[in-house]
């Protein structure tokens, strides 16, 4: 969700106020990374995952705020919509038994937010895209009751000169639409994975965070129709970037810096960098003053929450008040079952543990250039995608995971500690799912016709795509 803030009127004073603390914080960061005040040993694994309301008809119902106070679950908070909703699980170290507590975990609160919302005629439901979301429930009406939303939405829009929003996307078919506001953001959600560092560790994990955007997209895709259009495999990622697209600013070297998107190049020495890199190239969206104390680098960190990297560094505090860094890895999609969700959990960590003990910098071998081209092709195509990898090889996607991926996968969830039957249980998905090519992507464009996508097709895709989703069935063994 980000953090909420108190008021949502503010004067020229307020942001140059905020501008001057932003400064003083993120020296005083630099200074206390500098002397080794991080924490620095230690993994720590959590996630957030983003989910649709809907009613029995399978439309968005905007009643966030009512299974809210019926839940009272601080893991479940509200989103940018009122038709959506968050799910947190509670940071647990990273060793045996992580990864299926936290399958346990998230289906636990999964099934008291549906026992929830059944008694409010509404169900949860896990989708990178819901496919039969129209424009009408994409207006500020459906806005969550939270001045954070508001204030973004303003600002965008500001920085825009008061332009609307413009959607462009070309895939299998081509889909452009212009809106006065940036809902169009509640059409993307998530399942967002966290992996606390080590600080000292932290540039490689991150740079290799990167390096696996691609290969982790390529083989999760799930949200390949919006509108009626049949996009990419994950229309997620260019309807995000678009939806509060804001940059190109006066006076910067690079006219191309956008708030949404993969980030300006691989980390050199620590992930301060890319803080200076907040206070240099991004106007304030959020200039709120804060009372806490500038050792907590209060105002670095809601700066920080309204600049949307692929994957976002983030400052955090233990219960003893010691500082950590961790990674948010925000490509995955949301769906299709808890099951995907968590093996696509542990192929991150896994691969992203072996990338960045590797003792040649993976880095040093991969042109940036390069990983973020396989990003974009993987979202774009899937499985189909054609991946540049760090030994100077071209796979396929389908072929990477086959050979290159999930050894290297295994192999860093063996250093986490995971035993060899944790590490099978959701290995074994992927590669089931790499096997057989079927993601959550190719399945929903499999049920629908070759022709026009028409209403009643999509209402059928989308009825089957739920019945499967409740049997928590992994989206291999789904059949079309």
């Amino acid at each position: 969700m980000g953090q909420e803030i108190s008021r949502s009127q503010f004067t020229p004073a307020d942001f140059q106020r905020f501008y001057s603390r932003l400064i003083e914080e993120t020296s005083l960061l630099a200074r206390d990374a500098a002397s080794g005040c991080f924490a620095d040993r230690g993994y720590v694994v959590g996630f957030e995952l983003e989910a649709w309301l809907l009613d029995h008809a399978g439309f968005p119902n905007p009643v966030n705020a009512a299974l809210l106070e019926r839940l009272a679950d601080p893991l479940v908070v509200p989103e940018l919509s009122c038709f959506n909703v968050e799910l947190n699980g509670p940071p647990a170290p990273m060793r045996s038994g992580a990864i299926i507590a936290m399958e346990n975990g998230l289906s636990h609160t999964w099934q008291q937010c549906q026992s929830a919302a059944h008694g409010m005629d509404t169900c949860l439901a896990m989708i990178g895209i819901l496919p039969n979301i129209r424009l009408r429930d994409l207006t500020l009406a459906n806005m969550s009751a939270l001045k954070r939303y508001n204030v973004l939405n303003e600002q965008i829009l500001a920085q825009r000169q008061g332009e609307p929003i413009h959607i462009h996307i070309e895939g299998r078919e081509r889909l452009e639409r212009s809106l006065p506001d940036v809902m169009l953001e509640s059409a993307t959600t998530s399942f967002q994975v966290h992996l606390q560092v080590p600080y000292s560790r932290a540039a490689r994990y991150y740079n290799a965070s990167l390096i696996a955007c691609g290969p982790l997209l390529a083989m999760s895709g799930n949200s390949p129709v919006l509108f009626g259009k049949r996009l990419w495999h994950e229309t997620r990622i260019p309807l995000f970037e678009q939806s509060v697209e804001a940059g190109g600013y006066a006076g910067l070297a690079d006219a191309h810096i956008r708030r949404a998107g993969f980030g300006l190049g691989y980390v050199r020495e620590n992930l301060i960098e890319l803080f200076r890199e907040n206070l240099d190239l991004y106007p304030v969206l959020l200039p709120m003053p804060l009372e806490a104390s500038s050792a907590r680098y209060p105002h670095v960190r809601l700066h920080n929450g309204a600049i949307w990297r692929w994957v976002r560094p983030l400052l955090g505090f233990d219960d003893a008040g010691q500082a950590h860094v961790r990674l948010e890895q925000r490509i995955l999609p949301s769906g299709p079952s808890i099951l995907d969700m968590i093996a696509n959990a542990a192929c991150y960590y896994g691969l992203c543990r072996a990338l960045a003990d590797t003792v040649d910098a993976p880095e040093a071998r991969l042109p940036f250039a390069a990983a973020r081209a396989n990003f974009y092709q993987a979202a774009r195509v899937g499985l189909a995608a054609d991946l540049l990898w760090v030994d100077g090889e071209r796979y396929s996607a389908a072929d990477f995971w086959s050979r290159i991926g999930l050894p290297l996968a295994a192999r860093g969830l063996s250093e986490f500690g995971l035993p060899d039957a944790e590490i099978a249980r959701y290995l074994g998905v992927v590669e089931a799912r790499v096997r057989t090519g079927q993601t959550g992507a190719t399945w929903q464009l499999a049920r629908l016709s070759a022709g026009e996508v028409s209403e009643t097709a999509i209402a059928a895709m989308l009825a089957d795509y739920l019945e499967n989703q409740r049997s928590g069935a992994p989206v291999h063994e789904w059949s079309t």
